[in-house]
């Protein structure tokens, strides 16, 4: 098989992966090609949040594991290739120096067995970083059961490491992902997070993982409740959701027309309000449903289940309830904070402040009054508000990956 058909396949087969982001690096050029840290990585992201910039890989497709999700499963009669690791460098680089990428994102199938893997993915990263002195930004996917001195010597090589949890539960790991065991996943987490702790240049921008959406029944409290808790215990990055995309024929799987983006997004969504809005994750849910309401956002689910707390006034509250608001954010608040120090706030200071009041306009008011006359206090007139202007936002489409080659765009 020629070179450029290898390219093509295993460039195609990587789009499933969705957990790297090249943010978080600061590795610095001694006198080599590339830079790991802002502005060496250009953070360009695709309009499903997949960063642009780096060429995302599989060192190869095939995989002697039979996940019922995977495109690449054993059992499937697809094409497969596989890149040495002296090839997968050489295009690295070769694209490096035509401008065409920033770094590298790398995942394999499983060939032969876990160890056999990690070892040659190690031996791309030593190739990139000791021969050709490449010190752009690397993120790769780590192996779960590998050795772990395999791993470490990886780790102190990459930028960032993804060991992807892939579904929400043992059971749905079992049923759909069988040569896969949740406790081998969770000890890889877990020593990559301690290798971390130990020695700053091993994986020094952190760690990610993904979880796939749809494929299984899981809640998405389930989803939520375990990412919190990995975000607590091995202090994950990011953690990735990927809405599950019909691949494969099979009893065990859904039947979608199409995959559940508008889901995944809301899951994107309230991760963001667990992180950085203070919020806990038994608050987002109703305690007779643990799925969201996919035609409002988190937030604003939250807060028509709380009207008690509403409406509140923009000059007396505090920050820690501000950024509570739907549709005003950490920069928001801060704006707000900062500007009423030396006036009283009026709707009309927000919109000179160009923050956007299309969602709180129903939860706050001005020196105590309200910009729009309606009942502040009936859930369906806010709800149904809400739902019209979420309809505006939500474009439940099909996505496209990013391609190297003309003509051969995939969508998803």
């Amino acid at each position: 098989m020629d070179f450029e058909k290898k390219l093509i396949i295993l460039a195609d087969s990587a789009k499933y992966d969705v957990s790297c982001s090249s943010s978080g690096s600061d590795r610095k050029n001694s006198n080599g090609l590339g830079m790991g840290s802002r502005p060496g990585v250009c953070h360009s992201f695709s309009a499903d949040g997949r960063c642009i910039s780096l060429l995302k890989i599989l060192m190869t497709n095939i995989c002697i594991y039979d996940c019922k999700y995977c495109i690449n499963r054993r059992t499937n009669s697809i094409e497969r290739a596989l890149f040495t690791p002296e090839e997968i460098a050489d295009i690295t680089i070769n694209f490096y120096r035509r401008n065409y990428i920033e770094g590298l994102f790398l995942s394999s199938g499983i060939i032969k067995n876990s160890d056999y893997t990690m070892l040659k993915i190690y031996e791309i990263v030593r190739l990139l970083r000791e021969k050709y002195k490449f010190y752009g930004y690397i993120h790769v996917k780590g192996i779960p059961g590998a050795n772990q001195e395999i791993i470490k010597k990886t780790g102190l090589l990459v930028d960032r490491m993804s060991v992807n949890i892939e579904l929400p539960s043992n059971n749905s790991l079992k049923l759909l992902a069988p040569d896969k065991n949740k406790d081998t996943l969770i000890q890889s987490l877990a020593y990559v997070n301690n290798e971390a702790k130990k020695d700053k240049n091993f994986v020094h921008a952190g760690q990610t993982t993904q979880m796939i959406i749809g494929a299984s029944d899981d809640s998405d409290y389930k989803v939520l409740s375990l990412s919190d808790a990995m975000y607590k215990k091995f202090e994950l990055k990011r953690v990735y959701y990927s809405a599950y995309i019909p691949v494969n024929n099979d009893n065990l799987l859904p039947r979608l027309k199409e995959p559940p983006l508008v889901r995944e997004n809301r899951l994107y969504q309230a991760d963001w309000l667990l992180r950085f809005y203070e919020f806990k994750v038994d608050e987002l849910f109703d305690k007779d449903n643990e799925n969201f309401n996919y035609l409002i956002d988190p937030k604003s689910n939250w807060a028509i289940r709380n009207l008690n707390r509403f409406p509140m006034e923009i000059n007396t509250t505090n920050y820690s309830d501000l950024i509570r608001i739907p549709g005003i954010g950490l920069t928001s608040a801060l704006k707000i904070i900062k500007a009423r120090k030396y006036k009283k706030l009026t709707f009309e200071d927000l919109k000179n402040m160009h923050i956007s009041i299309k969602k709180a306009q129903y939860f706050i008011t001005c020196n105590d009054k309200y910009i729009i006359p309606i009942n502040m206090f009936d859930k369906r007139i806010i709800a149904n508000s809400l739902v019209l202007e979420n309809k505006k936002e939500i474009k439940d489409k099909g996505y496209t990956q990013l391609s190297l080659f003309k003509g051969s765009e995939v969508n998803e």
